[in-house]
């Protein structure tokens, strides 16, 4: 009686075990990567310059006075009124992408940069 109720406990400890690792390895790839964006005259800020690759959400604020958007990865917002926010989702494979604001002249001014996805 001994024997089965130690294997029943490793057998229980084990099907915890197999569990946690399925549930920690889908939880990697659901899960975005959020990055806060200031927009202001005439720059972006990013809260950082890369993430992993996939899921990425960018939260563009306009800190500025004029409006402005924020474009990536062939995917842009609408255009956001000063002290109003956005959200924008894109999947990033591994490389480099450029961002810009596409209000004529906003670029040129400085508002791009690259972001890193590793």
């Amino acid at each position: 009686m001994k024997r089965i109720s130690a294997l029943a406990a490793v057998l229980a400890v084990a099907a915890v075990s197999v569990f946690t690792v399925v549930a920690y390895a889908g939880q990697n790839h659901a899960t975005a990567t959020t990055i806060s964006v200031k927009a202001m005259e005439f720059k972006f800020t990013l809260s950082k310059k890369s993430a992993p690759h996939g899921k990425v959400t960018f939260k563009l604020t306009n800190k500025g006075h004029l409006k402005h958007d924020f474009k990536i990865n062939g995917k842009k917002t609408s255009m956001i009124s000063p002290g109003k926010s956005a959200s924008l989702t894109v999947t990033l494979k591994k490389g480099s992408f450029k961002y810009i604001c596409t209000v004529p002249g906003h670029a040129a001014a400085g508002m791009k940069g690259t972001f890193k996805a590793t």
